[in-house]
């Protein structure tokens, strides 16, 4: 005898647009962390020795400057999307920090020290998630502006020999470092392994998030939902709500 598993209803969360941006941002970001490490290796002989006789490293660096060029590339889309579209302005009004994610920070530090019996009610998105968002807008002010200085050192050293390359490089590894960490430990803990959506949650793929989900992590969105769906069949079905 089998047993029968019913899928749960799903609303969409996500449209195509921004699951192709963030498609595009993953695959140049772990490009860039695989081959920025080997590059990185590569120029400590006296850590990392058998770099030397390592015979790909010009293959590494043009893969590594093709990532970065895809990167640059979502990057000033992703702006032009958020300033010239209705959907860009409205996510990123959205995403903009307010008095309100202090106040949820606060609360739901105390609901986890067992302080308060309740979670801080979110909207579309909490403020680790507007965290996320903010994270990935300052690494790539940082890591596109230092990287064109080492791409381009010549350039760079005419137009701003105020960050001379030695110093680009180092502020290009160290913030490599925070963003591999950001990504691998805080986004991916949150987004995947959290107990509540191991083995990982699809979202990113098809934009969709289950109804009951998003009830429990975004009850503010959820109820704005149900209001615009209730507004909108009002005065064709003309039932009572």
């Amino acid at each position: 005898m089998s047993a029968s598993y019913e899928k749960p209803e799903m609303a969409q969360r996500f449209s195509l647009q921004y699951r192709i941006q963030h498609l595009v941002l993953l695959l140049a970001v772990l490009t860039l962390i695989f081959t920025g490490a080997f590059l990185w290796f590569m120029g400590r002989p006296e850590l990392f020795w058998w770099s030397q006789d390592f015979e790909g490293i010009d293959a590494i660096r043009v893969i590594h400057r093709i990532a970065a060029s895809a990167l640059i590339a979502v990057s000033l889309y992703h702006t032009l999307f958020t300033i010239f579209t209705r959907e860009g302005r409205r996510e990123f009004w959205l995403l903009l920090p307010r008095w309100k994610d202090v106040a949820d920070v606060t609360q739901n530090s105390m609901y986890f020290l067992g302080l308060r019996e309740e979670r801080p009610k979110f909207g579309r998105y909490t403020y680790y998630e507007k965290f996320d968002y903010w994270a990935v807008y300052w690494g790539c002010v940082i890591m596109i502006g230092t990287g064109l200085v080492l791409w381009f050192d010549q350039l760079a050293a005419s137009v701003a020999p105020w960050l001379p390359y030695r110093l680009a490089a180092e502020v290009h590894a160290d913030e490599a470092v925070l963003a591999t960490l950001a990504l691998f430990v805080w986004h991916f803990y949150n987004v995947h392994f959290n107990p509540k959506k191991f083995p990982g949650s699809l979202t990113w793929l098809h934009g969709k998030i289950p109804l009951g989900e998003l009830k429990a992590d975004h009850p503010l969105e959820y109820e704005s939902m149900l209001q615009e769906k209730d507004e909108a069949e009002s005065p064709e079905t003309g039932k009572k709500h």
